[in-house]
């Protein structure tokens, strides 16, 4: 009898050689593969229950993604699928939606004639799915958000961003809970994108390269993906979109140029001429330059294509502090556009000029005043943003009143099928109305009348899935699906004050171990792999979560993404934002939160702070007038505690015999009515495009055709102005009486301008006037009246009249404005040269 040889085991062997295995689909089930490939998927709720049922264990193992569940399922689980009726026809009606989504007339369709043919839209990053790691933080999920909406909306939007090799990093906690950050490689075959078959070429400082042309499908929104990591470019030329914000600043340099230059040559390759090109932050700047340099090749000077590329040109600023702006040293952009600005007709000084901000000692080139000024249209994204931003960037336009800075704001927005649950969804078709999140106020309404029993019902079925969530992620028996449960999940940066809570452990405790009425804390968010503070922030919370008596009650969810977020979104009765006011720009986790019925707790910076009206939620008072930070935190922790335990508790657990607490369900229900037709991302888009879009596009057609006839003119005349206006100044001004007048009384004015050879249209005059307050500033919003021009003389003294009524009795107070006006500029104001007197 033999004696049968123990088996090798390939355990630990590395394989020599990698390859990739297609699905065999069967026939009958081939729009499986589009299906998968196309992210319509992440808000077709239907189509992700099919893709879960084809084969639930493939589905949970490949961490909810159909492109790798559908590699996983056998051959003879194929057989069998094809074999049944229900699954073919669930597969059918799922084409049918996305046929629908992609052709159907929606919004956009039904308004008529519209100037916009096409819009560009260029960002860093995009958070569309977790199974597309392409994005960091709020910038790169807006950016998702908007192009699902811009699909659901028919809005005709391609988009550009980069292909990250390793996209974001992936986050541990090691021994000592500090954050230590993995960059795996992504396959692209693995991901839901398609290879264009294009290339475009790019010069990075003499260093010439191919940059690789992916495609993205998300609903109708094509989104196209850039990638240097071909086979030909060098080391240093692959490595360029290596990582998602990774690097040093001529990385990011080398990143943002790919991203803006390779980004208008890859749009000329797809054969696309899009009439606006919106820019989410300065990141891809460059564009603008490109656009510029096609135009100078067509024959245009250099202002005169300027003028041109800036009509159609809409730039998004998104932090409200100098310090998160990109900026990159002079010599720099000069070794890497030396040859560049040759084909532009200017000189390296010129360029260096556009980037450079007189106002203030830095020399570096700053991207966002590039975007200012190489694009007509410029917003903020929530309005106290809008106001900051006009505060920030005053200096560019140091002649304006800061109100008008020609810097607009449109509050961002969220995707809300993307980021509410299965139960909150139908609740909202139930009761609302069956298209909810493109709803108008009058419509939300309906929201009033949900039954306390089924807000309750809902809101306790997603604690439930949350604390199922977290117990599975992290293997242990942690949190109560019935208690009080707050979220905190966001970029770990000092400013947002992830510790705030801490500063009281005792009081913090205090809630937590509260027998009758617990609070319990979920954390997540990474810190910038650079971001020493931050990372020690982390390390604070996850220290504190580990200590024995309070693992259950207080826990930190490592390595954030999407999925965390929902889950977290779905589940907690509470989100928790405490940032030093006014440093968040807009904060939509908030808004994803709101929408699920989740209440917010924050402080009245950036969305909340134009949507909190004393009963969707609490306001946590801010300090911003004290300039000691430590004294102002320990004030506002102090306010934030007093609310939790005077309010928050009290009220989540003040229960009727139903089990429900009214006072609790009031404020949810209130807050879908007030919220809900207001943070969807269908509202920010509608916005964009017949704020800015439509505009840009109807600008973009007038200075571009015949030739550009308009922006040649328009460039002529900015020349003309500037040479001019330092010799306009008004010869004389009739100012009101001091007394003797009468509320209700009219104001007769009149001045006279030298115009230095301007002819008088060039100019408006126009009395600011309005009430004055004790501070001797006109309040609330002034009254302004333009004056009519009643002739020039030989002497180039033109003269105006006008008359304005007061209406109200008290100190009243005015000012004669001169501005050059021009019926082609985007803002009356863009150009900023204003007299005062």
């Amino acid at each position: 009898m033999c004696r049968e040889e123990p088996r090798a085991t390939l355990a630990g062997v590395r394989p020599v050689h990698r390859f990739r295995v297609e699905p065999e689909i069967p026939a009958a089930l081939g729009g499986l593969r589009r299906l998968a490939d196309n992210l319509h998927w992440t808000w077709d709720r239907e189509l992700k229950d099919l893709f879960a049922h084809l084969d639930p264990q493939a589905w949970e193992a490949s961490g909810y993604d159909p492109v790798h569940t559908l590699e996983m399922i056998s051959l003879e689980r194929w057989s069998a699928l094809a074999a049944d009726t229900q699954v073919l026809d669930a597969v059918h009606a799922a084409q049918a939606r996305l046929d629908e989504a992609i052709g159907g007339q929606r919004w956009f369709q039904q308004r008529g004639e519209s100037p916009l043919g096409l819009v560009a839209y260029f960002s860093p990053e995009f958070g569309l799915s977790e199974t597309l790691p392409q994005y960091s933080g709020g910038l790169g999920i807006l950016a998702g958000d908007h192009l699902k909406a811009a699909s659901d909306l028919g809005v005709p939007l391609v988009a550009l961003g980069l292909l990250y090799a390793e996209g974001y990093f992936r986050q541990r906690l090691d021994p000592s809970g500090w954050q230590v950050e993995r960059f795996p490689r992504l396959d692209p075959a693995g991901l839901p994108i398609t290879d264009t078959g294009i290339t475009v070429p790019l010069d990075l400082a003499g260093e010439p390269l191919q940059v690789k042309v992916w495609k993205v499908e998300v609903g109708r929104v094509p989104l196209y993906l850039m990638d240097t990591d071909v086979e030909g470019n060098s080391p240093s030329a692959r490595a360029v979109t290596n990582r998602l914000y990774g690097g040093d600043t001529e990385h990011r340099l080398r990143q943002e140029i790919v991203l803006g230059i390779a980004g208008v040559r890859a749009l000329r390759a797809l054969g696309l001429d899009p009439q606006v090109m919106h820019s989410n932050e300065g990141h891809a700047g460059f564009a603008a330059l490109e656009r510029i340099r096609e135009l100078v090749v067509e024959g245009l000077a250099f202002g005169e294509a300027v003028e041109a590329v800036r009509a159609g040109g809409v730039f998004t600023t998104h932090t409200p502090v100098p310090a998160g702006i990109d900026r990159f040293p002079e010599e720099m952009i000069s070794r890497y556009f030396g040859a560049f600005v040759q084909g532009l007709g200017m000189s390296i000084d010129e360029l260096l000029a556009i980037g450079r901000r007189t106002d203030d000692h830095d020399t570096r080139f700053n991207m966002a005043v590039m975007g200012l000024r190489l694009n007509a249209r410029s917003n903020g994204v929530a309005q106290l943003h809008g106001a900051v931003s006009r505060e920030m960037f005053h200096g560019l336009w140091p002649e304006v009143s800061r109100d008008d800075v020609p810097i607009v704001a449109i509050t961002n927005g969220v995707h809300a099928r993307t980021w509410v649950s299965a139960d909150v969804e139908h609740l909202m078709r139930e009761h609302v109305h069956p298209v909810w999140d493109g709803a108008d106020v009058a419509t939300w309404t309906a929201a009033a009348r949900i039954p306390s029993t089924e807000v309750h019902r809902v809101r306790s079925a997603g604690r439930a899935e949350l604390v199922q969530f977290v117990r599975r992620r992290m293997g242990d028996d942690v949190l109560d699906p019935e208690a009080l449960t707050i979220g905190f999940a966001r970029r770990f940066a000092t400013y947002k004050r992830a510790t705030l809570l801490l500063s009281h452990p005792d009081r913090l405790r205090a809630l937590l171990d509260d027998a009758d009425r617990p609070v319990q804390m979920v954390f997540a968010g990474k810190a910038h792999p650079a971001d020493q503070p931050g990372k020690e922030m982390i390390q604070a919370i996850e220290q504190f979560a580990r200590q024995l008596d309070l693992r259950r009650q207080f826990v930190f969810l490592p390595d954030y993404d999407m999925q965390i977020a929902r889950a977290m979104y779905h589940g907690c009765d509470v989100w928790l934002n405490n940032p030093r006011r006014p440093l968040e720009a807009c904060g939509t986790s908030g808004m994803k939160a709101a929408l699920n019925g989740c209440l917010n707790l924050s402080v009245l910076d950036g969305w909340w702070d134009e949507c909190f009206d004393g009963a969707n939620g609490w306001a946590i008072p801010s300090a911003d007038d004290d300039p000691d930070l430590a004294r102002r935190d320990e004030r506002e922790a102090l306010a934030l505690f007093s609310l939790l335990e005077n309010d928050v508790v009290p009220s989540f657990y003040d229960r009727g015999d139903d089990g429900c607490s009214t006072t609790w369900c009031d404020r949810i229900r209130h807050g879908w009515v007030t919220l809900g037709p207001y943070v969807t991302a269908s509202r920010m888009v509608r916005d964009y495009v017949t704020r800015l879009y439509e505009p840009a596009a109807a600008a973009d057609r007038r200075l571009r055709a015949d030739g550009a006839a308009h922006a040649k003119e328009l460039a002529a005349w900015k020349q003309r102005v500037a040479m001019s206006w330092p010799q306009v100044h008004l010869v004389e001004v009739a100012a009101p009486p001091p007394f003797g007048l009468r509320a209700g009384s009219e104001v007769e004015t009149s001045c006279r301008v030298y115009l230095d050879g301007l002819d008088p249209h060039d100019v408006v005059v126009e009395v600011v006037h309005g009430r004055l307050d004790s501070e001797g500033d006109i309040v609330g919003t002034p009254e302004v009246v333009r004056l009519t021009q009643q002739g020039v003389g030989d002497d180039h003294v033109a003269t105006y009249t006008g008359r304005y009524r007061v209406h109200t009795a008290g100190p009243h107070g005015g000012a004669l404005r001169v501005r050059a006006d021009h019926p082609d500029m985007a803002s009356p104001f863009e150009l900023g040269r204003v007299l005062w007197a």
